[in-house]
C-alpha cells in the first residue's frame, strides 16, 4: 500500500504563510505558498514566507506545486520557492495570467505553468489528482482531491457553500464534492478561520443591501469607499452599487485596475468604460463620484489615514464627504483602524463601518465546514489555516459530527502524519523550521539578531564614538567624537558625553601601555564599559558603537 505522509510548512497557528506538503510513497505535492504579514514587534519585516529548507533538499521529489487562487497567503512566496526549486505549477486559468504577471517582475523566467479547469483529473508524478470547484472571493478558486490506495487526500481550500450564486467562475459543484465521498477519503483538509461562527457565512459576506441605504442618501456628494484589494467579489459589488446610483468610479489603487483587467482579459467582469475616471482625468473637487481605495492589511487603513490628513497625492477629505470602510477591521489592524477613525473625526467627517460580525469573510463557518464532513466522509480529519483557537473550535465541530478525537489531528507545523494501511501511524517526527523574514529583497532574510537590534534601536537609541589614533604610535590623534540619537538631549547631558569620551580614550591608553592592544578587543572593552555607564546614569541600555580610526601620519 501507498504511504503516506501531511504536513504544513506554514498556516498552522497562525494568519496566513500557507503551505502544505503532501507525500505520496516518493512523490512530493505542495499545496498553496503563502505569505503573512508581521507582527508590530518584528521590525522592518516586509513580509514572512515559509522555511523552504526540507523542499530544497528533496526538490527533485517534488512533482507539483498547486495553488488554488490569487491571495497573498496562498500565492505571493511563490516566486521566492520557484528561485529555488524548478517544479511545475499548477494553476487555474486566471490566477495563472496573475502568476505570470508575478514571475515577470521577480525576473523568473522558463517557468512551468500549467492551467487547470475547475473540474478535472489528471496524473502527475503517476498519482491520480482531481480538482473540483468551490466559491470563494476571487474566482476560479478549486479545492483537491490526491488520489491513494488509502483514500482521497481532500484539501478543500479557501470556501464558502452560496446556493445563491449564479457567475460560473464562483460557482461550487457539490455534486462533484458527494462523488469523490462516496470513493473513499482517508482525510479531510478544511481551512479554520471562521469555524468560530454560527450558521453559513452566505448570505452575510454579501455587503450590497448594508451600503445600498447609504449610497442613497449620499446623493450629489462624494462617497470614499475602503476594501480590500485581493475582495474581488466584494469590489463587484461597490462596482455594481456605483453603476445603480449612475456614480463615476475612480479607482485609487493601480493595483486593483491591473486585477480588474484581468478579470476583463477572461470575461469573468467588465467595468462599463463610461463609469470610470481615469487618473489623468479625476479631480479631487469632482462630487457624486464613488473613489475606491483599496489595499491590503494595515496599508490600507493607513492610506484612509493619509486622505483625512490632507497627505494623500489624489484624494484629500472634506467633510461633506461620506466615508465607508467596507473592509471590516480583522486582527492585527485594529490600531491603525483606530487612528483612521480618529483622523476622520477630527475633521468632522461621517464614517459608516461595516462590523466584522455583521459582514463576514468569505471563509466557512461551523454549518459550511459541518457540510464538508457529511459530504466527504472522511476517516480522518486536519483542521488547518487559522491561529489555535480557529483549529480547537475546528476540531470540536467534528467531534459534535461524530468523530472520536484519535480521528482528529492538531497539527504543529513541522509535524508529520504519517498513515500507512488507512490507518494513522504516526504523528512523532518533526521538521524543525524557523521562518524566513524578508526585508525588500529575499536574500536579505532577517535574523533574530537583526530584529534584536531594530528593537534596541527602536526603544534606547544608538550612541557612536569616533577616536583617530596615530597608526604606528597608536596614540589618540583626534577626537572623541560622541554623537547620540534616540538616547538622550546632548546639550543636557554634556556631563555624561564628557565621561564617555574619557572612558574611550583611558580604554585606548590603558591598553597601548599594556601593549596589548588590538583594535576589536579595545572597542569590545570600550563598548562594555560604556554599556555600563550610560545604564547607570539614564536607565537606558542603547546600541554604543566605538570607532577606532588608524591613520597613517
Amino acid at each position: 500500500m501507498d504511504q503516506v505522509r501531511i504536513f504544513a510548512l506554514g498556516g498552522l497557528d497562525e494568519d496566513g504563510k500557507n503551505m502544505l506538503v503532501v507525500e505520496v510513497n516518493e512523490a512530493i505535492f505542495i499545496i498553496e505558498a503563502g505569505l503573512k504579514y508581521p507582527d508590530t514587534g518584528q521590525l522592518g519585516v516586509e513580509f514572512i514566507i515559509p522555511d523552504f529548507s526540507y523542499l530544497i533538499e528533496n526538490k527533485e521529489r517534488i512533482q507539483g506545486i498547486f495553488i488554488t487562487h490569487a491571495h497573498d497567503d496562498v500565492v505571493a512566496a511563490l516566486p521566492y520557492l520557484l528561485k529555488q526549486v524548478n517544479a511545475p505549477v499548477y494553476t487555474g486559468a486566471l490566477t495563472a495570467n496573475i502568476i505570470h504577471e508575478m514571475l515577470k517582475k521577480e525576473g523568473i523566467k522558463n517557468a512551468k505553468i500549467h492551467r487547470l479547469k475547475r473540474c478535472s483529473k489528471q496524473t502527475i508524478g503517476g498519482v491520480k489528482i482531481r480538482t473540483f470547484p468551490m466559491t470563494h472571493a476571487f474566482p476560479d478558486n478549486f479545492g483537491l482531491a490526491i488520489s491513494t490506495d488509502q483514500g482521497y487526500i481532500v484539501y478543500t481550500g479557501e470556501f464558502i457553500v452560496d446556493y445563491d450564486m449564479l457567475q460560473k467562475e464562483y460557482l461550487c459543484d457539490l455534486n462533484e464534492l458527494s462523488d469523490i465521498g462516496k470513493k473513499g477519503v482517508l482525510c479531510l483538509l478544511c481551512e479554520s478561520q471562521g469555524a468560530d461562527k454560527s450558521g453559513h457565512t452566505a448570505p452575510k459576506h454579501r455587503i450590497t443591501s448594508l451600503i445600498e441605504p447609504i449610497f442613497e442618501a449620499s446623493e450629489g456628494t462624494r462617497i470614499l469607499i475602503s476594501c480590500y484589494s485581493q475582495s474581488l467579489f466584494r469590489i463587484i459589488e461597490i462596482i455594481e452599487l456605483a453603476k445603480k446610483f449612475n456614480r463615476k468610479i475612480f479607482f485609487h489603487d493601480k493595483g486593483i485596475r491591473e486585477l480588474l483587467k484581468h478579470l476583463e482579459t477572461m470575461k469573468y467582469y467588465r467595468v462599463p468604460k463610461e463609469m470610470e475616471i481615469n487618473e489623468k482625468n479625476f479631480s479631487d473637487d469632482m462630487e457624486d463620484v464613488v473613489v475606491l481605495i483599496s489595499g491590503n492589511g494595515k496599508n490600507l487603513f493607513r492610506t484612509m489615514t493619509n486622505i483625512a490628513n490632507h497627505e494623500d497625492a489624489h484624494v484629500s477629505f472634506r467633510t461633506s464627504d461620506t466615508i465607508i470602510v467596507a473592509s471590516p477591521i480583522v486582527s492585527g489592524t485594529e490600531l491603525d483602524a483606530s487612528n483612521m477613525e480618529n483622523e476622520i473625526y477630527k475633521e468632522g467627517g461621517k464614517i459608516y463601518t461595516l462590523d466584522s460580525k455583521t459582514v463576514l469573510s468569505m471563509h466557512p463557518s461551523s454549518e459550511d465546514l459541518k457540510m464538508m464532513l457529511y459530504l466527504f466522509q472522511p476517516k480522518y480529519y486536519i483542521p488547518i489555516k487559522g491561529e489555535y483557537r480557529h483549529l480547537y473550535v475546528n476540531a470540536n465541530l467534528a467531534t459534535k459530527m461524530g468523530y472520536s478525537p484519535d480521528r482528529i489531528l492538531i497539527l504543529e507545523n513541522g509535524q508529520i502524519a504519517l498513515f500507512e494501511n488507512k490507518i494513522l501511524k504516526s504523528v512523532a517526527q518533526r521538521l524543525e523550521l524557523e521562518d524566513t523574514m524578508i526585508d525588500g529583497k529575499e536574500n536579505w532574510d532577517v535574523t533574530g539578531v537583526v530584529l534584536k537590534d531594530r528593537e534596541v534601536l527602536s526603544t534606547d537609541g544608538v550612541m557612536i564614538i569616533g577616536v583617530g589614533v596615530n597608526h604606528k604610535t597608536k596614540e589618540i590623534s583626534n577626537g572623541p567624537d560622541v554623537q547620540t540619537r534616540g538616547l538622550i538631549y546632548l546639550k543636557d547631558a554634556e556631563y555624561i558625553i564628557k565621561e564617555v569620551g574619557n572612558i574611550m580614550e583611558n580604554c585606548i591608553e590603558k591598553a597601548v601601555k599594556e601593549k596589548r592592544y588590538d583594535n576589536l578587543t579595545v572597542r569590545a572593552e570600550a563598548r562594555d564599559k560604556i554599556s555600563k555607564y550610560l545604564m547607570k546614569e539614564t536607565g537606558k541600555r542603547p546600541m554604543v558603537l566605538p570607532v577606532i580610526m588608524e591613520i597613517n601620519s
